[in-house]
C-alpha cells in the first residue's frame, strides 16, 4: 500500500499531510501521559516489526503495493495511538532510506496504514470482545480485526489513487498524476488484499496474539 511520489496531486497529498500532522502531535502528547517507561522498548520493537513486515511487498497495478503491516497487532499490544506512531516511524524510514513510498505521499501512507488501518481494526477488535474476553475469543477477534484493518487501509489507498484523474488533469484531459481511474484501482488493489494480503495479516496477527497470550499475557489489551 505504499504510494510513491508522483501518483497523488498536491490537493490530495497536501490535504492528508494537513490531517496527519496534528494527529502525530496528539499521539505524541497522548503517549507522554499513557506510555510507561518500561513500554518504550516495545514501541521501538513495534516500529521495527512493522518495518520488516512492510519490506516484503509485492507490486499491484494502480500505483502501489501489497503487504502485511502488523497494525492491529501493535494496537492490541501498545494501544492505537502508539501503534499509529510506530507505523508512521517505520513508513518514514522506508521512504527516506529506501525509497519505499514517497516523501510527498508520506502523509497519505501514514493516514491509510498507520491511522485508518490501526483504528478501524482496533475498534472491531474491541467490539468483538465485548462481553467475552476468553483467550480463544481474543485470538479470533485479533485475526478478524487484522483482516478488516488492512482492507480499510487498502480501500482508502485505492480511492485516493483512483480519484486523481478526476481532480488533476491537463486541459486536454490527460491525467497529471495517477492515470488509473477508480474502476481500475479499486478492483486491482482490493482483489489482492481481500483474497491474499488480508488473510496473511489475519494469520500473522492471530498467531502472534496466541503466542503472547501464552508467553506474556499481560501485554494483550482485553
Amino acid at each position: 500500500m505504499h504510494i510513491p511520489d508522483g501518483y497523488l496531486g498536491p490537493e490530495t497529498y497536501g490535504g492528508l499531510w494537513a490531517v496527519a500532522a496534528p494527529l502525530w502531535y496528539w499521539a505524541s502528547r497522548n503517549l507522554k501521559k499513557t506510555l510507561a517507561v518500561s513500554e518504550v522498548p516495545l514501541l521501538a520493537l513495534g516500529a521495527a516489526l512493522s518495518f520488516i513486515l512492510m519490506m516484503f511487498n509485492f507490486p499491484i497495478i494502480g500505483g502501489t503495493s501489497g503487504h502485511a503491516t502488523g497494525a492491529v497487532l501493535l494496537s492490541i499490544v501498545l494501544g492505537p495511538w502508539a501503534a499509529f506512531l510506530a507505523l508512521s516511524i517505520a513508513l518514514t524510514v522506508q521512504a527516506l532510506a529506501f525509497g519505499d513510498g514517497g516523501i510527498t505521499s508520506l502523509g497519505a501512507n501514514c493516514m491509510n496504514m498507520g491511522f485508518a488501518g490501526v483504528f478501524s481494526g482496533y475498534l472491531l477488535y474491541r467490539l468483538l470482545l465485548k462481553g467475552n474476553a476468553s483467550n480463544r475469543r481474543i485470538v479470533i477477534a485479533a485475526g478478524a480485526a487484522g483482516y478488516f484493518g488492512i482492507n480499510v487501509a487498502a480501500l482508502l489507498t485505492a480511492v485516493e489513487l483512483g480519484i486523481q484523474p478526476l481532480i488533476s488533469a491537463a486541459p486536454d484531459g490527460r491525467p497529471l498524476y495517477n492515470p488509473f481511474p477508480l474502476s481500475v484501482t479499486v478492483p486491482a488493489i482490493m482483489l489482492g488484499h481481500l483474497t491474499v494480503f488480508g488473510f496473511v495479516e489475519a494469520a500473522f496477527t492471530s498467531i502472534a496474539v496466541a503466542y503472547l497470550l501464552k508467553a506474556h499475557p499481560g501485554l494483550i489489551k482485553r
